[in-house]
């Protein structure tokens, strides 16, 4: 069988090494740049998606690139505590929960391909513009502006935009908290994330990711690079007043080596990814808002599922099956707050702050709220742990 792909992002990449260990090696990835540098910022790769790449074998490469995420604590903009989770093999996972650089993940799937599929399995400055390729499936890992969705579904349109901006940016800084801690920071207008994505360098310090997601007008959906890159003046006000104990948010932000711009955008779940020789996976399937960190996380269990129906002779019908109504449910879920809501209702219920928080948002309410997008998203830790394997077993070869 011969499978190209279209794409050499996390999707892409994990797909052919996927597709590798389920014993399909005739596997050419096309990317549309003429070179891959390590860009962008921060990414979470949940519990059920680092399963998948610990049991392609990468579990040594991610340990040395990313931070193991060990809590999550969700404060208001004044600084008072909503509530306090543990992540990864802490909450009970036999998986961990990996922080990390998004280029630098990418880089590392890059380098794994190549060693696998050989150095011509990526070919670099090579777009795939139509639906008619030699090959016996086609997959569509391209993007939010995937060329192959919108050869499925021409009259589709523009992304849609969700009406809020991101601001995005990574500062070098002295860890925080356990050194391994995730914030989420916020009230009903905008919300802030701040987490580690490299371990401490020699001078200690670590490269600490952040993003604020704000109410704004956006006019229209710019095209080409959408990493617009700003002043870090135009988000200082937004966070002025905010308190913190755990870090100094206005210092960690004045401090960013880089700041971009994003617009809020997702698309419409669709009818159906595929055809007889076609499918899609990752953004170009289900490009989502980046609530609970799913975007990623996603895109690898894509992949491994999408493996393991053609290795074990399910094909595309399967692959649907497993994946269309889940993602398509997350991207509609999304669109609210997700496990972010706490935020919002701690803000409404008590804009001027609160002397008890289970006066305001009881532990079970909290609880039930967090419970809940985890099973939505798939990665409940009892559920997860128990779960099949998607790996191919090698009989099946």
């Amino acid at each position: 069988m011969r499978v190209v792909i279209a794409g050499a992002g996390i999707a892409g990449l994990t797909a052919a090494l996927s597709l590798h260990a389920a014993g399909i090696t005739d596997v050419t990835v096309h990317e549309a740049v003429e070179e891959l540098h390590p860009l962008g910022v921060g990414i979470n790769i949940l519990p059920h998606a680092i399963r998948e790449l610990i049991e392609l074998g990468l579990g040594d490469r991610l340990a040395r690139i990313g931070v193991a995420t060990a809590d999550l604590t969700f404060l208001t903009a004044r600084g008072q505590r909503i509530w306090s989770e543990p992540r990864g093999l802490a909450a009970g996972y036999r998986w961990p929960q990996y922080s990390i650089h998004r280029g630098r993940l990418q880089m590392m799937l890059l380098e794994a391909v190549r060693e696998r599929l050989g150095p011509g399995a990526v070919v670099l400055g090579s777009p795939v513009t139509s639906l008619d390729h030699d090959a016996d499936l086609l997959v569509g890992a391209d993007g939010i502006r995937s060329s192959v969705r919108q050869a499925l579904f021409p009259d589709e349109g523009e992304p849609l935009p969700g009406g809020d901006v991101l601001w995005r940016g990574t500062t070098y800084a002295r860890p925080f908290m356990t050194g391994r801690s995730m914030l989420m920071v916020g009230d009903s207008t905008q919300k802030l994330v701040i987490y580690p994505i490299a371990p401490p360098g020699d001078d200690g310090t670590q490269l600490i990711n952040w993003a604020i997601q704000r109410a704004a007008h956006v006019e229209g959906v710019p095209r080409g690079d959408w990493n617009r890159p700003i002043g870090v003046e135009r988000v200082l006000p937004h966070v002025e007043g905010w308190h913190c104990d755990e870090l100094d948010v206005r210092a960690l932000i004045a401090g960013a080596h880089q700041v971009f711009e994003y617009p809020l955008v997702d698309r419409d779940p669709l009818p159906y990814w595929s055809t007889e020789r076609v499918t899609l996976m990752g953004d170009a399937a289900h490009p989502m808002y980046p609530t609970g960190s799913n975007g990623g996380t996603q895109a690898v269990i894509d992949a491994r599922v999408l493996a393991y129906a053609l290795g074990t002779g399910q094909g595309l019908k399967f692959y649907e099956e497993q994946r269309r109504p889940v993602t398509s449910t997350i991207v509609l879920a999304n669109r609210g707050d997700g496990p972010e809501v706490i935020l919002r209702l701690a803000h409404q219920r008590a804009p001027d702050g609160f002397a008890d928080i289970e006066d305001v948002l009881p532990l079970a309410e909290r609880e039930e709220i967090a419970l809940h997008y985890k099973k939505l998203a798939g990665f409940e830790p009892a559920t997860l742990n128990a779960r099949r394997s998607w790996s191919v077993p090698a009989r099946e070869h």
